[in-house]
């Protein structure tokens, strides 16, 4: 299964894209702890390790692909892959994430995505821009 979600944020690609991939801006922007690498291949834990998975392709500012998984997937499921495009819309970037790879009943994943990610992201982003 797989499916695509798109939000705009109001900033650049480039912060949207560093914040994704820093351990203190990815916690303040979701609310949960996150420890991330920045290079290909470095793994990532977030949402207090519940997320986990491996940075796959990383090309600045305008894509991050990840391996990803759940504490709830079976062990014998394999990750999943998201992939997270950054394009400058104005002064806003459009976040576009396709998330494949999942189990055939793991459509709950979208939802999570808009309201753990998006909405918290969306408030981050617009308190900074507004101080």
């Amino acid at each position: 299964m797989q499916f695509t979600l798109k939000a705009n944020f109001p900033v650049a690609a480039q912060a949207l894209y560093n914040a994704w991939l820093s351990s203190e801006e990815h916690s303040k922007m979701t609310g949960a702890i996150a420890k991330i690498g920045q290079q290909i291949g470095d793994r990532f834990t977030a949402w207090d390790g519940y997320i986990s998975g491996t940075n796959l392709e990383l090309k600045p500012p305008f894509k991050i692909v990840q391996s990803w998984r759940t504490t709830e997937f079976p062990t014998n499921q394999s990750d999943s892959v998201i992939e997270l495009t950054f394009s400058e819309v104005g002064k806003n970037t459009e976040l576009t994430l396709h998330h494949s790879s999942l189990g055939k009943d793991d459509l709950q994943y979208k939802q999570g995505w808009l309201d753990h990610y998006f909405t918290p992201m969306k408030a981050y982003f617009q308190g900074k821009t507004s101080s």
